[in-house]
């Protein structure tokens, strides 16, 4: 359920417009996040790498639920690239600054998925709403 929470709260952030369409006042709250922005993409980043490291190492999950496994999946397939996204710049600074090879090549990236942002965010909350209500129905004992 966690894992859903956190693809919801991290799709709001990257979707900004639709939050402020939705509540006119959240632009203050918005703004308060921004400095944070990099940092929470980091930290997200990492997370959905963590997840989709976690389901490959869980293939057997596909024998039991394979829903669920279907779901985790893109849930941090998601919550990684959105992550990315976010904390771009960041991660282009704390571990990329040396290798101009792989700065240029996430940058690239970046620029490829960038317009699709909204699209994704939007997903990732219809996601994150599913992996809450799936880890209700397929719980793995």
């Amino acid at each position: 359920m966690i894992w859903g929470i956190t693809l919801i709260l991290l799709s709001i952030i990257a979707v900004p417009s639709l939050l402020l369409s939705k509540k006119p006042n959240a632009k203050e709250l918005l703004e308060k996040i921004e400095p944070y922005q990099g940092w929470i993409g980091i930290v997200f980043c990492f997370w959905g790498v963590w997840g989709l490291i976690t389901a490959i190492l869980n293939l057997g999950w596909l024998q039991v639920a394979p829903i669920w496994w279907i779901t985790f999946l893109a849930g941090n397939l998601i919550s990684a690239i959105l992550g990315f996204m976010l904390g771009s710049g960041l991660i282009n600074k704390l571990f990329l600054s040396k290798n101009e090879i792989a700065k240029a090549k996430a940058d690239e990236f970046r620029a490829k998925i960038a317009p699709k942002q909204g699209k994704l965010g939007i997903f990732g909350i219809i996601v994150g709403i599913w992996m809450i209500v799936a880890s209700f129905l397929f719980t793995i004992a």
